[in-house]
């Protein structure tokens, strides 16, 4: 984990098994201000879309954010 980035490995996972862990990371991010999730480029499609279906409105994430590379999604929880 940086500071102030909870780093959440998704790889492997099927989508039920990301919410869980994505919830999980949630319910413990006190003191965070995002969580990058891993879920891959190719594989990782199928857990991009429920990402962005499920947690774009989710009322403890400010932004859905994406870098340089595809197979990651950074959850905005709070401005730095």
């Amino acid at each position: 984990m940086h500071q102030g980035i909870l780093e959440l490995d998704l790889h492997g996972k099927n989508v039920y098994q990301a919410r869980i862990a994505i919830n999980a990371a949630l319910r413990r991010s006190r003191g965070v201000y995002s969580i990058r999730l891993i879920h891959g480029h190719n594989a990782g499609q199928a857990l991009r879309e429920m990402i962005d279906r499920e947690y774009a409105a989710h009322p403890a994430v400010l932004e859905l954010r994406r870098g340089a590379n595809p197979g990651v999604t950074e959850l905005v929880l709070r401005k730095l």
